[in-house]
């Protein structure tokens, strides 16, 4: 088969002569899935990325991975507890969870910074699903059960997610609607501590933000001795740290020494406020065996609950409706904190393996007795900052954790719980979306702001359940309305001189002041010419809409081609009822001209599908009806096969005469006895198979009407005949 080349510098680009180089689903498949065996091979080595860098690990890498291991490590233990308090759980669990998370991740990771563990969000979600269960199945579970059998549920399926390589469903939930609902759910956090911190009881701490809020207001006057410990615990830390930051900021050179100390401030205040509560207490203890103030109490030494989970399959029935949430949390928190630590920190993390690796946690997690656990945002912080080097710093995080299980547990008996509230409050207050980040979403978008506001009160005047949802449906809306309600331009052209040399740039007819010189004179094409520059994919949700757009404007700006002046109104389509009053027809309009070509520039076109490919060939049927004659489609600058793979197929670009084309590509109404059909002979030269010439086209001669960039495109509308560029000699 003699074959058309293109030389171009020293490499050669050849064209079948007979044929059309259209992709083939054969052709893509053999592509794609060569060398199988490789593939899963390489499929599984990528299961474990610990592989890629274990063997490069050195004593420079260990140095900072021990030092900011060690120091999640003493945060890692006090937030753990805290955290399990919020869950509705032991304070033993939160060290379980604590230890898995950290431990099982770094295997698996993608990310040197994140520090999986337990987090505020999902332990108040835990707390809410135990409380789901126990209101309609009241004592047939206990709060831990329900707590694994979440972990392992969800963990389960954001482990297929992973393995299916599907996380890029991620990508769905944009950036506002997750600093919406973190931010709802801080504040719904804060406000469910605040009566911890004061000592206040005899309401539900449960209950909606706002309901919370005003119960804790009403119950002031009952504030009791807690509050001495806790607020003097909030207090502390705030003031250690603005001290500290202020410290850093004077003495730059021993920033580093600043940091560490109030790094420390959790546990500082933690230990001196559990020595004061001893002190206090230990002579205090009531004949019921109470306190003056609520203490932890006993937490178990070592794994107590270490085993195989118990799954109660009646279990997970009352539980379906609330694993999505849970599930979504589960894997949005984690993927939006290690995507953001890899863009601060300069590597790429990789979505899917992410999902694995804390789908993997938290099913292994449940053989330990560990709640749900995730990417924790102030944690993570802490471990980039500290300046680790690799995931392995979870192991020493690991340790600090073991210690303290088995080393620690009969002094944790003595810590005030108003003290955990505080460095609860303390740690989620920083989830708070600043001013400044919420005027940036205004300021970007101010649709998007809207839906972060909406996801704030829907979460505090509802549930954090009721907050994400309706933030990811606004989203989904928002998306599906720019994807159905795209921007689109016709075009006309300037010309620009720069360094002594002019060219010509295609810019809107009516160009926008706030993006261009609205003082500027754009001149349209030549007459009869119309050029369409879309800004979106060509699909069904908005193929109607630019079809409409089009044949408006044609209309609007050329005059029909036939001549209806003469024609009676009882003999006009019923569409078309001609001038009023025996006025005169705009359609006659000498003054326009007859539409010849219409450009359509294809660059950022990604998509096309099957309802867009009929909108088209709709557009070509009343644009022709219009001018009562053929009129050229012009294709400028596609980028994909499949797209040109797809307008060949419904007849485009091959310069084929419009009555051997189709004008259904896929008939809804199947025409069983003819009535739809027409003449058209659809053969293998209209697909696109035909002789080419000895010319060297930048793009198929058989497809004469698909430019390569859209100068070319408005050259052959303009001429009526195709001027595409050529490189070379041919052989």
């Amino acid at each position: 088969m003699a074959a058309a080349t293109i030389k171009l510098g020293k490499r050669i680009i050849g064209y079948p002569e007979e044929r059309v180089p259209v992709i083939s689903v054969q052709e893509w498949a053999d592509k794609t899935f060569t060398d199988p065996l490789h593939t899963l091979l390489q499929y599984l080595s990528s299961l474990f990325p610990i592989i890629g860098w274990a063997s490069r690990y050195n004593l420079g890498w260990a140095s900072g991975d021990v030092v900011a291991g060690l120091t999640v490590g003493l945060v890692l233990v006090p937030q753990s507890m805290s955290y399990a308090q919020i869950a509705t759980l032991p304070p033993e669990y939160g060290l379980y969870s604590s230890f898995v998370g950290v431990l099982i991740y770094c295997f698996f990771a993608t990310s040197k910074d994140v520090s999986i563990g337990p987090v505020a969000v999902m332990s108040l979600t835990v707390s809410q699903i135990i409380r789901f269960v126990n209101e309609h199945h009241p004592d047939e579970w206990s709060g831990p059960q329900i707590a694994t059998t979440v972990a392992f549920i969800c963990g389960f399926i954001v482990l297929g997610l992973g393995l299916l390589r599907l996380g890029w469903l991620v990508e769905f939930i944009p950036a506002p609607a997750v600093s919406g609902f973190m931010t709802g759910s801080a504040i719904n956090i804060v406000s469910g501590q605040v009566p911890g911190l004061m000592g206040i009881t005899g309401f539900d701490t449960r209950a909606a933000t706002y309901k919370v809020i005003i119960d804790t207001l009403k119950g002031l006057p009952r504030t009791k001795l807690d509050a001495a410990f806790g607020l003097t615990a909030l207090v502390s830390l705030y003031i250690i740290r603005f001290v500290l930051e202020r410290l850093s900021h004077r003495y730059p050179r021993r920033a580093r020494l600043f940091f560490f100390i109030s790094v420390m401030r959790n546990g500082l205040v933690i230990i001196i406020l559990t020595i004061a509560s001893w002190l206090y207490t230990r002579h205090r203890r009531s004949a019921h065996g109470t306190y003056p103030i609520k203490i932890l109490g006993t937490v178990p030494r070592g794994f107590k609950h270490i085993g195989q989970p118990i799954i109660d399959k009646k279990l997970i029935s009352v539980l379906a409706p609330e694993l999505p949430v849970a599930t979504i949390i589960l894997l949005l928190e984690h993927i939006a904190i290690s995507k953001s630590f890899g863009r601060v920190n300069g590597y790429k993390i990789n979505p899917n393996q992410e999902l694995i690796a804390i789908g993997v946690t938290n099913t292994i997690g449940t053989v330990f007795g560990a709640y749900p656990a995730t990417g924790s945002f102030s944690r993570s912080a802490l471990q980039s900052k500290s300046g680790s080097r690799s995931p392995a710093a979870g192991l020493f995080s690991a340790i600090v954790v073991i210690v303290a299980l088995y080393g620690l547990t009969p002094a944790f008996y003595w810590i005030p719980t108003a003290a955990l509230s505080a460095v609860i409050i303390h740690a989620v207050a920083d989830l708070v979306a600043s001013p400044k980040q919420v005027y940036s979403f205004w300021r970007v978008s101010p649709l998007e702001f809207v839906i972060w506001l909406a996801a704030v009160l829907t979460t505090v005047f509802s549930t954090i359940e009721n907050g994400i949802y309706a933030s990811i449906a606004a989203s989904l809306v928002l998306l599906l309305v720019r994807v159905a309600r795209p921007r689109g331009h016709f075009l006309g052209k300037i010309t620009v001189h720069a360094d002594d040399k002019s060219r010509e740039v295609y810019v809107p007819l009516k160009p926008d002041s706030g993006v261009m010189n609205p003082h500027m004179k754009v001149h349209p094409p030549a007459p009869g010419v119309v050029l369409y520059r879309f800004e979106e994919s060509y699909l069904y949700p908005n193929s109607s809409l630019v079809n409409d757009a089009i044949v408006d404007f044609v209309k609007q700006r050329t005059r029909r081609g036939k001549d209806m002046s003469s024609i009676k109104a009882s003999d006009r389509p019923w569409n078309d009822p001609g001038p009023a009053n025996g006025g005169a027809d705009d359609s006659q309009d000498d003054k326009k001209p007859v539409v010849r070509a219409v450009v359509l520039d294809f660059s950022a076109v990604s998509h096309i599908d099957t309802t867009g490919v009929q909108s088209l060939l709709d557009t070509r049927v009343e644009v022709e009806r219009w001018a009562d004659g053929p009129v050229e489609f012009h294709f400028a600058c596609i980028l994909s096969p499949w797209i040109r793979r797809a307008l060949i197929a419904a007849g485009f670009g091959t310069g084929t005469p419009s009555a051997k084309l189709p004008q259904e590509i896929a008939p809804v109404v199947p025409d069983h006895d003819g009535y739809l059909s027409s003449d058209s002979d659809i053969t293998d030269e209209s697909l696109g198979y035909a002789h080419g010439k000895d010319a060297g086209p930048l793009v198929p001669s058989a497809t004469p009407f698909f430019h390569f960039d859209l100068a070319a495109a408005v050259r052959a509308a303009e001429s009526g005949v195709n001027h595409e560029p050529t490189l070379g000699d041919t052989d």
